[in-house]
């Protein structure tokens, strides 16, 4: 039982935009977090982009997603899609008309 709730708190989620879907089962993503400058106290924001696997290949640009970390898939992909918390908007025409 201890290590049930070792492994439920070691589990990092991520929750991002989806910036690019080009590529073949991966999607490119977008983290943004608020950061308070040093000096001047205003808080500015910051982003991260990086790379996670889509298995079914389901997102789309727009989306949010939330993405957690897996083992080394590539030389840049080392996460994976979870969920699809919000749709785009107008995603579910542009899926239809592909």
């Amino acid at each position: 039982m201890n290590e049930a709730t070792q492994v439920d708190q070691k589990e990092r989620l991520v929750t991002a935009r989806v910036v690019s879907t080009s590529m073949e089962k991966t999607i490119s993503v977008r983290v943004e977090r608020m950061v308070k400058h040093p000096v001047y106290g205003k808080y500015i924001r910051r982003s991260t982009k990086m790379l996670a696997h889509d298995e079914a290949n389901e997102c789309r640009v727009g989306d949010t997603v939330t993405i957690t970390p897996c083992r080394p898939l590539s030389k840049r992909k080392s996460w994976r899609v979870t969920a699809v918390v919000e749709r785009a908007a107008g995603a579910a025409e542009a899926g239809a008309e592909a």
